[in-house]
């Protein structure tokens, strides 16, 4: 194995895993969970750290793709959805995932000009890019069936299910102004 190969699989595997544990932090924060403990500007920082630190190693994968003669991608194989004839399907996923990713980091620096209404919008989508990047890595990753991919795939996927229920169970709704 070369070290581009090594790369593209490692760093795949490790912006899912980011992006799962920035999806579950910030269903954490909205829940409330830990407002008692830690302070919200404390755990809001955690949560953007884990989302750019899931948007580089997804930038890292992508780069490594480029770098790699497995599957002779080019720029417009990666960066646009549909043109890739490799797993045609699942490589769209992985970068409309991408692109969604790229979107909500980005709303941590314009929430207050965007609005809290637009702005919890553009985080709902965050599950869509979730499923996105899940189909995206069972379907084009080389290493979906082992053991290790498989508890990841599917141990994030319990537990952010099973933290969206406690927060629409939880969910209080502000009372609006008449």
């Amino acid at each position: 194995m070369n070290l581009a190969w090594i790369t593209v699989r490692g760093s795949g595997l490790v912006a899912f895993a980011l992006l799962a544990a920035a999806m579950l932090w910030g269903l954490v924060i909205s829940s409330k969970m830990l407002t008692r403990a830690v302070s919200t500007k404390s755990t809001t920082y955690v949560h953007e750290a884990l989302s750019i630190a899931g948007l580089l190693a997804t930038v890292v994968h992508v780069v490594a793709l480029l770098t790699d003669d497995y599957v002779d991608f080019g720029l417009r194989d990666v960066l646009v959805p549909g043109v890739s004839t490799w797993e045609p399907v699942a490589i769209a996923l992985g970068i409309v995932a991408l692109y969604g990713m790229v979107l909500t980091t980005f709303t941590f620096y314009v929430r207050r000009r965007i609005g809290q209404k637009v702005w919890r919008g553009i985080h709902y989508l965050t599950y869509g890019v979730f499923s996105a990047a899940l189909i995206h890595s069972i379907e084009a990753g080389t290493d979906s069936h082992g053991i290790f991919a498989v508890a990841l795939y599917g141990g994030t996927t319990l537990v952010i299910a099973i933290f969206t229920i406690l927060r629409v169970l939880t969910y209080e709704a502000r009372p609006h102004p008449r």
